[in-house]
């Protein structure tokens, strides 16, 4: 049976009081697409579309109930994903490339012995700096995007569904472990994105770092965080 076969309507209340109680899921989205989309649009007009397509999720769905996290964050998601695609967000040649650019970086960690610097990068590939900064950009994202699930409530409430308690006691001592064996930096980088919820270009400022080096240590934050899971 569809989910819509019984929708209840919502009077102007009920709209105002689910809307504030799945907020923090129009947060999460937009804090997923933020950090690659700093250059299109702003955080708050984001979010103001995020906003939009959870409305639309409440009046289309009706009154909330087990399923409709799910089907709310795809109806959100995909109503920022629309809009920045009138904006020509990610240049499809450059989502092409991204795969090949990850199979050369790969290459020359190998032949290198080390991690590449952003210069040795660059000339190995032969990519300006504007592409390389887009090519960082959607790296951090995806990078960024399951470890935003992890750390987010709603996504960890998920994660934990029928778990015994003992189990989710033992996830969260997992989680703390993991942010603590990040440095000093790095856990700044963390408290400023996730709970000051700053733009990657925002905390660069504060650390005086560029972006790109910013993109950089946010996804080795989640690459340090996840192989404790």
């Amino acid at each position: 049976m569809s989910v819509f076969s019984d929708i209840t309507t919502l009077t102007p209340a009920e709209e105002s009081h689910y809307v504030q109680q799945w907020l923090p899921l129009v947060k999460r989205v937009v804090r997923q697409l933020s950090a690659q989309t700093d250059s299109v649009m702003d955080r708050d007009d984001l979010e103001q579309v995020a906003l939009i397509g959870l409305l639309e999720s409440l009046r289309r769905y009706g009154r909330p109930d087990g399923q409709f996290a799910c089907y709310a964050l795809q109806r959100v998601r995909g109503a920022v994903l629309d809009q920045l695609r009138l904006h020509d967000w990610r240049p499809r040649r450059l989502r092409q490339k991204t795969h090949k650019i990850n199979d050369a970086v790969r290459e020359l960690t190998r032949r290198l012995g080390h991690s590449p610097t952003e210069e040795e990068i660059r000339h190995h590939l032969g990519l300006n700096a504007q592409t390389f900064q887009q090519y960082l950009l959607l790296e951090s994202a995806s990078s960024m995007e399951s470890f935003d699930d992890l750390l987010s409530m709603d996504g960890l409430g998920s994660a934990l569904q029928g778990r015994a308690l003992e189990e989710e006691i033992e996830v969260q001592r997992t989680l703390k472990r993991a942010v603590d064996s990040l440095d000093e930096r790095e856990k700044i980088i963390l408290t400023l994105y996730y709970q000051k919820e700053m733009s990657l270009k925002e905390i660069a400022l504060i650390l005086d770092l560029t972006e790109a080096r910013v993109c950089q240590l946010n996804k080795k934050i989640s690459e340090k965080i996840k192989t404790f899971f």
